[in-house]
């Protein structure tokens, strides 16, 4: 299966701003943005999934009118930081999940091994469609969770992978990408 890994368009944030799950507004560009993303993607997609962040969906409406949500896709939960900026968050706390946040949670939050199982979910879901090319609107996060997975490293090196605002990724997946 071929799937287009898309993340949304530049926020307007707050320099520093934890928004894992937050809504955020979308920065001025989105028209072009969009119409730049939708320039890579093939005409004949057979489904369009989305986070249901508000920043994912109203990308997923220019792609295909007839997108899901799945709450599956969601970036990673940042908890109790969330709307916060990393320099008012409790540092103590910081650095731990940031020595080792594969498998530590962020307070009221996620790991990234949450965030794996997941995804994990949500692909297994989707083996068991018969569907040839689908694009899925997602975040940073679960973007590079799946490029790590699929680039066969540890996910301690996840946040190496560069993926930037209106990036589109293109990916052959089979059913053993994530097992």
């Amino acid at each position: 299966m071929e799937v287009y890994l898309i993340r949304h368009t530049k926020p307007l944030l707050t320099p520093g701003l934890i928004y894992g799950h937050l809504e955020v507004e979308l920065a001025e560009g989105f028209e072009s943005e969009a119409k730049n993303i939708r320039s890579q993607l093939p005409t004949d997609l057979d489904m369009v999934y989305s986070s249901p962040s508000t920043r994912c969906t109203l990308l997923a409406q220019e792609i295909s009118p007839n997108y899901q949500t799945d709450e599956r896709l969601r970036e990673l939960h940042f908890g109790d930081w969330e709307g916060k900026t990393w320099d008012t968050i409790n540092q103590s706390d910081s650095k731990l999940w940031m020595d080792d946040f594969v498998n530590v949670r962020i307070p009221g939050g996620e790991s990234m091994l949450d965030l794996e199982k997941r995804v994990q979910d949500f692909f297994t879901t989707l083996s068991q469609k018969d569907y040839r090319k689908i694009a899925i609107v997602t975040h940073g996060g679960v973007i590079r969770l799946l490029l790590t997975l699929q680039a066969q490293k540890p996910l301690n090196q996840c946040f190496e992978m560069k993926v930037d605002y209106s990036s589109v990724w293109k990916l052959r997946i089979d059913s053993t990408l994530l097992n």
